[in-house]
């Protein structure tokens, strides 16, 4: 009997085996955006079952979503921005499971809350910052999904005085500003020649101007949209994964200086802002979480 934790991305679908420990095996990972994205997600759950009976799938997906209908709308998965029936499709693979949905960012959160840097946090904020930036809350030690399972989505907070084109069609969003994706355009429009978040960072370290305005803009937006975040929600711990938060002090050091100048109220003035131990895909941890618990004995 097998438990698989299904995370899809605007970039790739990973996928692995979980233990009632919540540790992940066999995690395998395919690129989301060539041909047909539910035949490589297929596929890749077939791979990773192997000739396991499967009771169990957790499923944590880019947003928007509709978790009572089942449907994800991934902005920037350009084939099912529409729509896809993902609990249909993956019931209709495995008929004996269980299967679970959840946005991106609610699964980010329970990772970190049973696993991560929010253990024993009753009331915090995990975010991603990667090809987007999605969110989750834990308030009062519950993870927060709102009425359609979007709560959390911290990318889409406005940033102030930016008027930015977001792919939600509203304009200045954090994710629009912040995200790897969004902070490699920007430097591209203003000359840097580079292709990939990974290479604006090593560009920002090595002192290129352009990326190190890039990295300072990110970073900025980051920490605009955390404080307001803190002062609605009354977190005292913020967790940020992905791999452009990897980026080291470019992104870090104006995203810290930003809370310090923002998240002035008493009660958020000692808000902690770190980033994620969570090494295998916070998303994915927080996928097997979903799918354990709601495992049959």
């Amino acid at each position: 009997m097998a438990v698989l934790a299904l995370d899809i991305g605007a970039t790739k679908f990973a996928a692995g085996l979980v233990d009632r420990h919540y540790r992940l095996h066999g995690v395998r990972r395919v690129a989301a955006g060539v041909g047909d994205p539910w035949a490589a997600c297929r596929e890749l759950l077939r791979v990773v079952a192997g000739d396991n009976e499967v009771r169990a799938v957790g499923i944590g997906s880019a947003g928007p979503v509709d978790v009572p209908a089942g449907v994800i709308e991934p902005l920037n998965l350009a084939a099912w921005r529409d729509g896809f029936a993902i609990v249909e499709a993956v019931r209709a693979l495995f008929p004996d499971a269980v299967v679970r949905l959840a946005i991106d960012g609610a699964c980010l959160v329970l990772a970190e809350h049973r696993m991560g840097g929010l253990r024993g946090v009753d009331n915090g904020l995990a975010l991603t910052v990667s090809s987007g930036v999605g969110g989750g809350i834990i308030a009062d030690g519950r993870v927060v999904v709102g009425r359609t399972g979007n709560a959390g989505h911290i990318g889409h907070m406005v940033v102030p005085g930016d008027d930015t084109a977001c792919p939600c069609g509203g304009f200045g969003c954090v994710e629009a500003v912040a995200s790897g994706m969004s902070s490699v355009r920007w430097a591209r429009a203003r000359g840097w020649t580079g292709e990939s978040g990974v290479e604006l960072a090593a560009a920002a370290h090595a002192g290129d101007p352009i990326a190190l305005a890039a990295m300072a803009r990110a970073g900025n937006a980051l920490g605009q949209g955390i404080s307001s975040a803190a002062a609605l929600l009354d977190v005292d711990r913020v967790v940020i994964s992905g791999g452009f938060a990897h980026s080291g002090e470019p992104l870090w050091g104006p995203l810290r200086a930003a809370v310090a100048r923002y998240a002035r109220l008493d009660f958020i003035r000692g808000l902690s802002v770190e980033l994620s131990t969570l090494n295998e895909g916070a998303t994915l941890v927080g996928a097997g979480v979903l799918a354990v618990e709601a495992a049959p004995d």
